[in-house]
């Protein structure tokens, strides 16, 4: 039982603290793509849409906004752009954006972006809000952004999942929460004195699938996010672990140990039929479904050490996929099936690692040495792993596949865990 216990949850988290939640750049992509984004005109409400905009592009690695001292000029209109100025302070790109009230309690945001270097307009675009959504149109309009310069969808309209807990005098309240891509917004999903962990999202993005241990032994549930209502998916005897989601959403995968050794199911979402796809000695655990819906990866130790294997659910022929150091789990598959990104262990120093399928070879790309339970962005361009700080402090890190890019995500005085990236929200 030791052996189960310390290969299922060895990435739980300690204590932890709720608390306010922000975005801090740590490591910036040198080759980032400087960007003017003016202030927001008319922008009187107490949303910064420019910045809003600018924060997101820069937490993508892939663009740098100048200072707000570098911004000399202000033109209102196309034609009062000197880009000889936006050349001098080496911007790439500029854009002009407004606020305009449309009705009371509602507003039009308009944002154009133009090229410094070919002196034209690439994008026009209008936005109806309402008051409460200001965040969610700037949000919107640095996806668009994002997308037009870089021919790839933007994820700053997506959300995140995570894990926190607050101590009290008699005991500690954890939480499920969910939040804007970037930290803010954070709303509490389940409040719970026992923990919750392993949350994963529908491909809809409406529901959240998770585990947790309210009733003294472990459970599966889903929490449907527009209803706020849950339902009990699995309590068996035993483990009830590593929750995921079908491409369809059709079914789950999950880890029960109720014939006495942990092995990885099926689990149709409607009826609750199981299906056993894993049949062996070993712990197999934390499957994570292939975006063809055709195989599953997972951990097992069949081998004598925790690796992972991809299982094809027609055959359920298992093929191991990992060689490399002493420790390789938690795998999760980029949305395009082109990486895997997973946690590799070495004399408990615990990095994140990113295979590449194609020519099936691997690289680090984290510093260590407690990172854990990475999850990759909808747009497969960024990964979030959670981690700790010098201080012990327990943080979630965006970075990019190449790690040249890092942002921590910190909460004031407490710690986070356990972190899950939405898919595309429509």
């Amino acid at each position: 039982m030791k052996k189960i216990t310390s290969l299922l949850l060895a990435l739980c988290f300690s204590t932890l603290l709720m608390a306010e939640v922000e975005f801090r750049i740590t490591e910036s992509n040198a080759s980032a793509i400087p960007i003017a984004i003016l202030p927001f005109i008319n922008n009187s409400q107490n949303i910064d849409i420019a910045k809003v905009v600018a924060d997101d592009l820069m937490l993508s690695g892939q663009f740098r906004a100048l200072e707000q001292q570098q911004l000399i000029e202000n033109p209102q209109f196309a034609n009062q752009i000197k880009y000889a100025t936006w050349r001098a302070l080496e911007a790439d790109y500029l854009t002009i954006g407004s606020v305009q009230a449309s009705a009371p309690g509602r507003y039009e945001l308009y944002i154009k972006l133009f090229s410094v270097a070919d002196q034209k307009q690439l994008l026009s675009l209008t936005l109806p809000v309402l008051e409460g959504d200001l965040r969610s149109g700037g949000h919107y309009i640095a996806d668009k952004i994002y997308e037009e310069i870089t021919g790839i969808k933007g994820i700053f309209s997506t959300k995140i999942a995570y894990v926190t807990a607050t101590k009290l005098a008699d005991g500690i309240e954890y939480q499920l929460l969910v939040a804007d891509a970037d930290g803010k917004n954070s709303q509490a999903l389940v409040t719970s004195q026992q923990p919750l962990l392993s949350p994963k999202w529908s491909p809809r993005g409406d529901k959240l699938a998770y585990v947790s241990f309210e009733k003294g032994n472990s459970a599966i549930y889903i929490q449907d996010l527009s209803t706020g209502g849950r339902e009990l998916m699995s309590s068996y005897k035993g483990i009830n672990s590593g929750p995921s989601f079908s491409p369809d959403g059709k079914s789950l995968a999950l880890t029960l140990s109720k014939s006495g050794n942990p092995e990885i199911y099926l689990m149709d979402i409607y009826t609750k039929k199981l299906k056993r796809i894993t049949d062996s000695w070993a712990i197999d655990t934390g499957a994570n479904w292939a975006p063809d819906g055709e195989s599953l990866v997972f951990t097992s130790d069949r081998g004598g050490k925790p690796n992972l294997y991809q299982i094809d659910l027609q055959s359920l022929v298992a093929k191991r996929i990992t060689f490399e150091s002493d420790y390789n789990a938690g795998g999760s598959l980029s949305p395009n099936g082109d990486y895997i990104c997973y946690v590799q262990g070495d004399k408990n120093n615990y990095k994140i690692a990113l295979r590449h399928n194609k020519s099936e070879t691997s690289q680090q790309i984290s510093n260590g040495p407690l990172d854990e339970t990475p999850t990759f962005a909808p747009n497969n361009n960024m990964i979030l792993y959670a981690s700790k700080n010098k201080k012990g402090q327990g943080i979630l890190i965006s970075t990019s596949l190449d790690g040249a890019t890092k942002n921590q995500l910190i909460v004031s005085n407490g710690h986070i865990r356990e972190p899950s990236w939405s898919p595309v929200i429509n």
